[in-house]
C-alpha cells in the first residue's frame, strides 16, 4: 500500500508585514497561553481549527512534523548558557521538541497521543512517510498530521531559511477515500520530488 488519503487541511500563517505574529487563540485560557512560543499557538490553532470542522477527530492520534522546533526558545537557552552559565528551568521545559503538540493535547483535551518527527535535512518527505505510517501500515485507519515552523530569530543571519515567517497546518490522513480529499501516491516520484510544505498544501488548490 502506498497510496493516502489527505482532506480538512487547515493552515495558519504569519503576515509579511509580521513574521513573528502568533495567533491570539481566543478560545484558550489566558494564563495558559501567556507564555506560549509562536510555533506552539499556530499548532494549537490548526489543530483546534481542523477538530471544530471534524469534531470525531479529536480521537485520532496526532503526528507532529518540524525541522527546527522551539527554534528560538532554543537560541534564548544556548545564549544563557554562553551569558551567565545557566539555564531557567521554566524556558527549558517549554524548549523540547514535542512542547507544540503536548500543549495542543492539553489545550484542546486530546488523549489519543501523539508522536513527533525531526526530519533531517528539512527533508519533508521523509516526514511525511514517517506521519503515514501507521496508516500505511494498516494500525491506524486515520491520523492527524501537524506541522509548523516558527520564525528563525534574526540572529541566525545568513542562515535563516529563504522563506522566514511562521507557518502551519494539520490535515487528516487516511487509509480510506472520504469526502473531498487527495490522493496520494507516495510511490510517486513527480510527487516527492522536491516536496516542502508549501508544495503539500497546493495539493488542494488544484
Amino acid at each position: 500500500m502506498s497510496k493516502i488519503y489527505i482532506s480538512n487541511l487547515h493552515t495558519w500563517n504569519a503576515s509579511p508585514e509580521n513574521p513573528k505574529e502568533k495567533p491570539k487563540l481566543e478560545f484558550a485560557d489566558p494564563l495558559f497561553k501567556r507564555r506560549l512560543s509562536q510555533i506552539t499557538r499556530m499548532t494549537i490553532q490548526v489543530v483546534h481549527d481542523l477538530i471544530e470542522e471534524v469534531p470525531e477527530a479529536a480521537q485520532y492520534k496526532q503526528v507532529f512534523v518540524s525541522f527546527r522546533g522551539e527554534i528560538e526558545r532554543e537560541f534564548t537557552i544556548n545564549r544563557g548558557i554562553i551569558e551567565d552559565s545557566e539555564i531557567l528551568p521554566a524556558g527549558f521545559s517549554l524548549s523540547v521538541f514535542n512542547t507544540p503538540i503536548a500543549a495542543a493535547s492539553l489545550s484542546l483535551g486530546l488523549k489519543a497521543g501523539y508522536s513527533v518527527i525531526y526530519p533531517g535535512k528539512s527533508n519533508f518527505k521523509d516526514g511525511l512517510l514517517g506521519a503515514a505510517a501507521p496508516v500505511l501500515s494498516g494500525s491506524e485507519e486515520k491520523i492527524i498530521l501537524v506541522y509548523a515552523d516558527e520564525y528563525v530569530p534574526d540572529e541566525y543571519g545568513l542562515l535563516k531559511p529563504g522563506m522566514n515567517a511562521g507557518s502551519a497546518f494539520a490535515c487528516i490522513i487516511s487509509a480510506v477515500d472520504i469526502k473531498e480529499s487527495v490522493s496520494v501516491d507516495l510511490n510517486d516520484s513527480t510527487f516527492a520530488e522536491g516536496l516542502n510544505p508549501e508544495k503539500f498544501i497546493k495539493l488542494f488548490k488544484g
